[in-house]
């Protein structure tokens, strides 16, 4: 199933009385050590703390939901926000995460009234059993990228980017399961150029797109519980090779320092997976020409509060 430009604007309208249109802030030249001002779309300010409310909600108020309610496998930031819409809406939800879940995305889930079942050691683990749960008791899945449904929402984060920064030449996109990079994509679909941004360790889309498919990789990242998905979704496949101009890689330290110098130039707390974007300039893995319009995704900030110690907090 195609996802449209059409299928992002009727998104966002469905959507609107539900989320928050997050700022984007203009970091100044010499701002974490990058030579050119960013526009910087600050994601990680929305409900749940992650982009991922806006696919939650276009799910849960474009499907018929039963009575048994929604069921969702996550790393942690798709539970949080599938149980945060669920509960605006008054429904039931079961969220499914590893044990590698970051604790305070693990709370967040709880604080919002969710059925919470912790096991496995990979997201892959929480999909089965989320898997297991859906056959037996009839709930609705959500998946948390490789949907119609999930990449429209997602997408409706470049609409608003595009109204706020109208000037982009190229956005900076961080690659989990491939959501996210997916409705992105599409709403720009080649009038701003859209790089993915993937860790060594979890480079999913990078993978597909280098075998002519989606395959398994290997996870082994400071971002994994963020952005560790196994494999990409097909869906997520074919919309990244026709619409992703290119995928870059960044090394933990890389995405370490990012998180760093977004708090301490900006104050702005990310968990690893939100300052991946960032990690790419900071880097050297993304190198802009001359007067390129870069933006700069900050998509998620469910960081343990100990973790910004390391920065000086």
């Amino acid at each position: 199933m195609a996802v449209t430009t059409a299928d992002i604007e009727a998104a966002y309208e469905r959507i609107a009385g539900h989320i928050r249109r997050t700022p984007v802030m203009e970091s100044g030249a010499g701002s974490f050590g990058i030579d050119r001002s960013l526009s910087l779309k600050l994601e990680l300010f929305q409900h749940g703390g992650s982009f991922k409310a806006r696919g939650a909600f276009n799910n849960l108020l474009s499907r018929p939901v039963p009575e048994a309610g929604v069921a969702a496998a996550s790393g942690g930031n798709h539970g949080v926000a599938v149980a945060y819409a669920a509960r605006s809406l008054d429904l039931p939800a079961d969220i499914f995460v590893p044990e590698t879940s970051a604790p305070a995305k693990i709370a967040k889930v709880r604080a919002m009234g969710a059925r919470l079942h912790v096991g496995g050691a990979r997201y892959a683990d929480a999909a089965e059993a989320c898997a297991r749960h859906r056959a037996h008791s009839g709930a609705i899945d959500i998946h948390a990228y490789d949907a119609a449904e999930t990449i429209a929402g997602q997408g409706t984060v470049a609409l608003e980017w595009e109204e706020q920064t109208p000037d982009l030449d190229t956005v900076l996109v961080a690659v989990g399961g491939g959501g996210l990079i997916s409705g992105i994509a599409t709403w720009f679909s080649g009038d701003v150029k859209v790089v993915g941004v993937e860790p060594v360790g979890s480079c999913a889309l990078q993978a597909a797109l280098e075998a002519g498919h989606p395959v398994d990789v290997d996870v082994e990242s400071i971002a994994a519980d963020s952005l560790g998905a196994k494999r990409c979704g097909n869906l997520v496949y074919e919309i990244c090779r026709e619409k992703v101009d290119s995928v870059v890689l960044v090394g933990d330290a890389a995405i370490a320092e990012a998180q760093a110098r977004l708090w301490r130039d900006a104050q702005i707390a990310t968990e690893p997976g939100g300052a991946t974007a960032l990690a790419a300039l900071i880097s050297g893995a993304y190198k802009p020409v001359a007067d390129e319009r870069v933006g700069v995704l900050v998509c998620g900030g469910n960081v343990d509060p100990e973790a910004l110690s390391r920065f000086g907090a």
